[in-house]
């Protein structure tokens, strides 16, 4: 037993990171999923870029070594003046040998490590160095045998300068660009103190403070502090930063994995969905279920299974569309060609023509079902070419009624109809030839199977305030639909005609096709029987045009 559980825990090892690896191998081919991460790192690489900047031309650093320096700087300098200036003719000057000696005294007790004093007199000559004095002693490596000095900044260091050099200004860089001698001079010129961040002859910064040592308003030598360290002091200050980089690269890369999980995960799943269903021949194919997401991608989920449906349900309305239309003209050929087959060998002429009759009112009943099958399958385009307006149905149903029979007409044999309008306001938007359509179908219907003294009635009211629906009722006096046909008398080919009406003069396409135009005007059509006397009641349900506030 142990050793099954053993074995099955490497098992499940492998199984995990087979199907952690498919994860990440479908994640970093996403180019939805580089672009997310991309975005995120390049807003890290921003702020990163700044925070670098900051140290690295933090002026306030910069600043307080300048103060340090020249309150140091001076001290020597104040010193030397009072011992090792005089003023005796032909003019005032400095005793080199005492500024050393005060130099030397002075530098172990103000010249700290990372920092150098330097002297100079006119020329300017330098004749004191701090580091030569304690006895340093710089020591840098020497090339490989065979390989050059390596000559100037490195690669690093040419990108921290470019970086840095964005955020100063012209004055800055000309001091970041001088040497030592041409800051010296230009105290020596103008008598003022120089301080700054210069650059070394290896490329390293250098903040520097030159005091002239002067007698009233001659200047007889300068006094030069360095401090070597500034370079550090931004390491260690960067060092202290890269924790925070550190975490919010993880948290940015968690969050992107994260997005690249909950959007370019799902919409390539979408994707290989829309392939698959491109491919499978009009199979279904099952799709990803996003029904439980509530967002945008969720939106794009349902909306492509009820596009899917949608297209898979007309593939199946379109098959067996295909097979009743053969179906029904399979019938009136099959008659055509019994009596031509039989038409030749009929003896007397009553005989032939009662054959040619049938063939007669086959080839019109076949046309008559070509037509209605053309109109049918042209319906979807039309609605789709037709410009959607706002149609007055009260007005459309008063013209349409008008054309059937008036009131006045009650005595031509044909069933009365009746217009019955209540309120106003009854328009909607959609296709007015189309509609037209279904309403001449159902009063045609409705005179069809009411009697000759009957009563057609057509009703419209609206129901709801500012988005109500307009009800549309045709009514009749006939025998009504049998309960179990109410929904049957909507399918296409079905027919159930009154008696004595001649057969195969009805397609059965008129309801199938009323249903289909109430449909894509996001209405309803149904029928029922009356409840207070017998015929039949069909109910139409379309949306109404908002009122006017």
């Amino acid at each position: 037993m142990a050793s099954d559980t053993a074995t099955k825990r490497p098992e499940r090892l492998r199984q995990l990171l087979a199907v952690l690896a498919v994860w990440l191998r479908r994640t970093f081919t996403s180019r939805l999923a580089w672009t997310i991460i991309g975005v995120n790192l390049a807003a890290l690489a921003v702020l990163l870029a700044g925070m670098w900047a900051l140290t690295e031309n933090r002026r306030g650093l910069v600043d307080a070594k300048v103060d340090s320096l020249t309150a140091q700087a001076e001290i020597i300098a104040n010193i030397i003046t009072e011992t090792s200036v005089s003023g005796d003719a032909p003019g005032p000057r400095m005793d080199a040998d005492g500024a050393r000696e005060v130099l030397r005294r002075l530098s172990q007790l103000y010249v700290p490590d990372e920092t150098r004093a330097l002297l100079y007199e006119p020329g300017p000559r330098r004749i004191a160095d701090s580091d030569l004095i304690a006895g340093a002693v710089e020591q840098s490596a020497l090339p490989a045998p065979g390989e050059a000095a390596a000559a100037g900044p490195g690669l690093w260091r040419r990108i921290e300068d470019a970086v840095s050099g964005l955020f100063l200004n012209a004055e800055e860089r000309a001091r970041l660009d001088r040497d030592l001698i041409e800051e010296v001079k230009a105290a020596f010129e103008t008598g003022e103190p120089q301080a700054g961040l210069r650059r070394g002859p290896d490329g390293e910064r250098i903040v520097s403070v030159t005091i002239p040592i002067q007698l009233i308003q001659a200047v007889v030598g300068t006094v030069t502090y360095e401090s070597y360290d500034f370079d550090e002091l931004i390491a260690a200050e960067r060092a202290a930063i890269l924790p925070y980089a550190l975490t919010a690269f993880i948290a940015i890369m968690t969050g992107a994995l994260w997005l690249t999980g909950s959007i370019a995960r799902p919409v390539r799943r979408l994707a290989d969905a829309a392939r698959a269903v491109r491919l499978a021949g009009g199979r279904r194919v099952p799709l990803p279920d996003m029904s439980r997401r509530r967002d945008e991608i969720g939106d794009m989920g349902r909306a492509f299974t009820a596009m899917t449906d949608a297209l898979y349900d007309r593939l199946d309305a379109i098959e067996s569309f295909a097979a009743d239309v053969s179906h029904e003209i399979k019938n009136p050929l099959t008659s055509i060609r019994s009596a031509a087959e039989i038409l030749p060998l009929a003896k007397d002429a009553a005989r032939r023509d009662k054959l040619i009759a049938v063939i007669q009112h086959d080839v019109k009943r076949l046309d008559r079902l070509i037509t209605d099958i053309s109109n049918a399958s042209r319906l979807d385009a039309e609605l789709a070419r037709e410009d959607v307006s706002v149609i007055d149905l009260g007005r459309l149903l008063t013209d349409l009624s008008a054309l059937e029979m008036g009131p006045g007409d009650a005595g031509s044999g044909r069933p009365e109809v009746r217009l019955k309008t209540q309120g106003s306001d009854l328009k909607i938007r959609g296709h007015e030839g189309p509609l037209s359509r279904v309403f001449i179908n159902l009063i045609e219907n409705a005179v069809t199977f009411s009697p000759p003294d009957g009563v057609v009635t057509i009703s419209i009211r609206r129901v709801g305030t500012a988005h109500g629906r307009i009800i549309v009722e045709v009514s009749d006096e006939g025998p009504g639909i049998p309960p179990d046909n109410l929904e049957t008398i909507f399918q296409r080919f079905y027919t159930q005609r009154p008696e004595g009406a001649a057969f195969g003069s009805h397609s059965g396409l008129g309801l199938a096709i009323a249903r289909q135009i109430v449909s894509a005007h996001g209405g309803r059509i149904s029928a029922a029987n009356r409840s207070d006397r017998t015929g039949a009641r069909f109910t139409v349900d379309l949306p109404a045009t908002s009122r006017a506030p």
